[in-house]
């Protein structure tokens, strides 16, 4: 590679999905907060260190170089110190990532000193209703089509797939709890194959260590005889994690996926280093077996947005399950949408309404779990041991959101927070011996709940 009469072009896009692009001669430029800094990320953004990384262009080469920051510097989703970066190559800083392009051929546009994403007051234009409606649209059309790709491979389970999806689009996390054999860990691998995010799996067991899931610093030595630590990073450094049966390994284990679940980051010794964007959690949990199973730490399960239980698929379904998985050839995926395209939905559920008055009655809901709230139903103080926080009402939200801009709606209803209730409150209570006595489940005392508590 010769870069002495060439450019190299950066494309940058942020958590949100919006983009810009840089042309850059050959030289030394620094990225972080700093006002030194040739290429500059908003003051106000968390995990950017004010010098975060150098990025060096001669006529040889192009180099990353991470300069100690807080939350590290990724190339194609590997944490670096210092590496070579080819053609299509993306560089990955607290959220932010640079896809880098080195064409053929450029015009010279001078030296390189860009505010990312930092517009003057005035200059953004204000959102309009149609520009919501449009990309509402938009978010119907690209929800249909995904949903149809993924049931060419999973048969059944339609309720599933919309809440899985409702999930990513809330930027939340899903635990799905079902028999053998129900395809959840293919639903999985399906979703991050039309989605085209970075997969890995974690095969959960008795003997998995915090460190097989966010890696360790193993000692290296230089060429020059110096001794360093370079950390290695487990299978959490990805975009959709699978983890495979979580009850098989201790809560000490599963504790580990806690900081990255909740603040998208792992911290190793004094560093805190950035997951990609995006990125979440789906997990898979065996119901009838105990022996050998861990039941998940309260915490552990509040960090999952929803729970979903997967039945039994109906007999005709059955009969096509049978008939498709007994062929030789599977049904392809072919990426449906992109990484920017994920990001860009996300933003546009952020932007669907929420009244008052649904907004209260989703707390309502959620206070109606507490045995100990003043004014709690009495057969509920006979039967719940302790009830949901307020994250539980934020998933409900959320998921509301999801649900509603998911069929192209502007705002949410009444019927998106009761479709969405059991799945993001069944985990988040507890019910004590009479409930079992009585045949109570948590799905039931929460039917029981929406019943009783007055509509808006």
């Amino acid at each position: 590679m010769n870069l002495k009469d060439r450019e190299i072009e950066l494309f940058i896009t942020n958590r949100s999905g919006r983009s810009t692009s840089l042309r850059m001669k050959p030289g030394t430029y620094l990225l972080g907060r700093s006002r030194n800094c040739q290429i500059r990320f908003p003051t106000q953004e968390q995990g950017v260190s004010r010098q975060h990384a150098r990025l060096s262009i001669n006529p040889r080469e192009v180099k990353i170089e991470d300069l100690e920051s807080s939350t590290g510097t990724m190339l194609n989703g590997k944490i670096i110190r210092s590496a070579v970066v080819q053609n299509q190559d993306v560089v990955s800083i607290a959220g932010f990532s640079l896809k880098v392009l080195i064409p053929e051929e450029a015009e010279a546009t001078g030296d390189a000193e860009v505010d990312l994403f930092n517009s003057s007051p005035g200059s953004a234009a204000l959102e309009t209703v149609e520009s919501l409606e449009a990309d509402l649209r938009r978010l119907r059309q690209a929800t249909g089509k995904l949903l149809d790709a993924v049931s060419s491979r999973i048969i059944g389970q339609q309720k599933a797939l919309r809440f899985i999806w409702a999930t990513i689009l809330a930027k939340g996390h899903c635990l799905l709890v079902g028999v053998p054999g129900l395809a959840k860990t293919l639903m999985v691998s399906t979703f991050a194959e039309a989605l085209g995010l970075k997969s890995k799996r974690i095969q959960f067991t008795p003997d998995l260590l915090p460190s097989d899931i966010i890696g360790s610093n193993v000692i290296h030595e230089s060429e020059e005889g110096k001794r360093y630590f370079e950390f290695i990073q487990g299978p959490i450094f990805t975009q959709l994690l699978l983890a495979d049966e979580i009850n098989r390994a201790p809560p000490k284990t599963q504790s580990a996926l806690l900081e990255a679940m909740q603040e998208r980051q792992v911290t190793v010794g004094d560093k805190s280093l950035r997951l990609p964007e995006p990125f979440f959690v789906l997990a898979t949990q065996n119901p009838i077996e105990q022996e050998g199973t861990y039941p998940l730490p309260e915490a552990q399960q509040d960090r999952f947005m929803l729970c979903l239980h997967l039945d039994y698929p109906e007999r005709d379904q059955e009969v096509e399950i049978l008939l498709r998985t007994t062929q030789e050839k599977c049904a392809s995926i072919g990426e449906v949408h992109s990484q920017k395209d994920i990001l860009q939905f996300q933003e546009v559920v952020h932007r669907v309404a929420v009244g008052r008055e649904l907004a209260a009655y989703c707390a309502d809901l959620v206070r109606a779990t507490r045995p100990s709230e003043r004014g709690a139903f009495p057969w509920l103080k006979k039967v719940v041991e302790w009830g949901a926080g307020p994250r539980a009402g934020q998933a409900l939200l959320l998921t509301s959101k999801a649900m509603a801009a998911m069929d192209g709606r502007p705002a949410i209803s009444s019927r998106d927070i009761e479709e969405a209730l059991i799945p993001a409150l069944r985990h988040r209570l507890s019910s004590n011996f009479r409930a079992r006595a009585e045949a109570l489940d948590e799905a039931a005392i929460i039917r029981r709940i929406a019943e009783e508590v007055p509509r808006p």
